[in-house]
This record gives C-alpha cells, structure tokens and sequence, in this order.
C-alpha cells in the first residue's frame, strides 16, 4: 500500500493540513490507521475533512496506484528520498509531485527560462540560445511549455541533445497547451514532464501561480527573458525571492511593454544578461561542455550562406551593415538572406532588420 499516494489523494485535504497533519502524525502510514478518535484529537480537522479522510480508507487505493504505474507515471512524495532537494527545502513545497519521464540528477544544474507567450522575435531568439548554451553545459532547463519563451527555452535543450523538464499546471499525461503535442513528446525523450496535480486534471487559471513555485523551487537560477509590468514569470520571480534562488533578467528598451518587467527586475537587484558567455562564466560553467559541437549550424551552411550567418547575432542587424561587413551586392545578399529565412536559420524582425534563430 502507498500510503503517501493515499494521503495526497484525500479530496478537501490540501497541501499545508498535509503538512500540519504530518507534523503530528510522524508518517502518511501512521496517519492511515488513526481511529476516528484519534483525529478528532489532532484539532486540526474539521468534520467533513474527518468523514473524507474515513471514506477514503474505503476506496482501494493500491488498484488506483498500479493504473498510475502502468500508464508510467511516478508519484514521489516528501517521504521519499527520491524527491528533488532543491525542492524539498522551499516553502509550502508539494507533498506529492507526479512524474513522466526523469527527474534532473541529484547534483544537477537547474535553471528556468521563463516570460512571456506572446514575446517578440528577440526573446524567441535569446530563450533558445539560452537553451542550447546552458543544456549544451549540462545545465537541465526547467520551464513551464507554456507558448513563447518557456517553449523556446525547452527547444533550445532539446536541439543540442540536452535535458529539459516543463512543470504543469494540469495533470502530467494532460498536453497543455494542446498545440504543443510535439514539444511535449520531445521533452519526454531524455527529460521529464511534472507536476503536483493528479492525471486527468485539466489546467485551471488557478493552478499557475501555484505551478510557478514548482519551477522556481527545481531551479537554483531564474532567468527572465521578457516579461510585461504584471506577468506570471514575475509571479516566478517573486518565489524565486523567497526561496532564496538567483535571479537573472534581460534588460530590454525602455518603451517596451514586453520588457517593463524584466528591467523592473533589474532595478531591483536581478543580475543582468547581456551576453550569453559571460553568463555562463558566472553561472561557472565554462569548463568541459557536453558532446555538442557549438559550431553545428555552420555545418549546414554553404561558404557564403555561412558569410552572412556569422554576420548576424540576437541584436537586429540592417542590410546595410551586412553588406558592409559581407562585401556582398545588394542582389548576392538579398537571395542569402531569403534563403536562410526559408531554412529557418535567420528572422526578419523588422524591415530589413535581421537576427539569428539558431
């Protein structure tokens, strides 16, 4: 019998009278043969919270626990040594977190990429740079699959074979958002999909903010990469805080709204991303890097589609520093750049402004 499974699945027992619960109990299979009588003397239950904790000792739980087996989905509570550390040790951490596919290592780097959905090219293009950088470092990135940067920050890891996890705010066997079906497979192949709320459990609202600590707590750093003035990754942020986890943003134009949260963060002591290498230099994660050749794109690339690739970065570059910098003509360049558009290598950010995508 997995008592801690029991306990997590009681309706109308929430996560802090787990705890409580716990507390006095010693254990989840301690709690499981109280009498009646014996949780009336906690004075921590009410009486419909008592009659929910009797009935479910009527169910069979064991059956229900070998269905979530077999579909290969994990349950890991606080009683398990499995459970991550990093989050284990926060605030109002999870009693139960379900799991498909794996965890990070024990000793595992972790750092979430998250902001906005609807972000701009430029934060498309830094999240999954940051992505491949940090995965191809052996970092394992953690985000929430949401659209925008938390999926950028996830493909990123995916394409330099690295590791990544997306914490749900619905059910692990739950796709959400559903356009994302094919992230959510990748994902599956070397990392992990989780999350505190059962299978089946479609995504609620409120179930976000909630999930936002999950991210956090896995991580021991926490980028921004675009955020508006009230954002959800702000939401992270402010767990990060109080977990005590660092806290990075990328500065964006002032007379952006996409990037108002990530400067606010900055102004309030968040370390700042201006470049991606002396980034991980203070992440120290310039020593051995991964099996992943960085110069993988390059190999793709015939000599003077490499030309102006190299000339380009995340930083929109105009044709007429490209033909500068290329000694193309105008004709010779302008047919470069649509054919590296097409292969999806480079973005036109804005008329005749151009950044790398890869």
């Amino acid at each position: 019998m997995n008592y801690a499974y029991w306990l997590a699945n009681i309706p109308g027992i929430g996560n802090r009278t787990i705890q409580q619960l716990l507390a006095r109990a010693g254990s989840a299979g301690e709690l499981y043969f109280f009498s009646e009588k014996q949780l009336r003397g906690l004075a921590l239950l009410g009486d419909a919270e008592i009659a929910a904790i009797l009935e479910s000792k009527r169910k069979n739980t064991e059956q229900e626990y070998m269905k979530l087996c077999e579909q290969g989905i994990s349950f890991l509570s606080l009683e398990d040594e499995a459970y991550p550390d990093k989050l284990r040790n926060i605030p109002d951490a999870p009693y139960g977190i379900y799991v498909k596919g794996k965890m990070p290592r024990k000793n595992q780097k972790t750092v979430a990429i998250v902001g906005a959905r609807m972000c701009s090219e430029y934060g498309h293009a830094v999240a999954k740079k940051l992505g491949q950088q940090l995965a191809a470092h052996g970092v394992c990135v953690i985000s929430g699959m949401a659209r925008g940067i938390d999926s950028e920050g996830h493909w990123g890891a995916i394409e330099v074979g690295g590791m990544t996890c997306a914490v749900l705010g619905c059910g692990v066997d739950v796709c959400y958002p559903a356009s994302g079906r094919k992230l959510y497979d990748k994902i599956l192949e070397k990392g992990g999909i989780l999350s505190e709320y059962p299978p089946g459990i479609q995504p609620h609202p409120g179930f976000f903010p909630a999930r936002n600590r999950i991210i956090s707590g896995l991580s021991d750093v926490v980028v921004v990469v675009e955020a508006k003035a009230k954002s959800g990754s702000l939401i992270t942020a402010d767990f990060a805080l109080e977990q005590g986890k660092e806290i990075y943003a990328v500065p964006g134009r002032i007379y952006d709204a996409l990037s108002a949260g990530c400067n606010t963060l900055i102004r309030q002591g968040a370390g700042i991303i201006s470049d991606v290498d002396d980034f991980l230099k203070e992440l120290d994660l310039c020593g051995e890097r991964e099996p992943y050749q960085e110069n993988f794109t390059k190999l793709l690339l015939e000599k003077e589609e490499s030309l102006v690739y190299s000339g380009l970065s995340l930083r929109p570059t105009s044709m007429e520093e490209l033909l500068q910098s290329t000694g193309l003509s105008m004709p010779e360049l302008t047919e470069l750049l649509a054919r590296l558009q097409q292969r999806g290598f480079i973005t036109e950010t804005f008329k005749n402004y151009y950044i790398r995508r890869i």
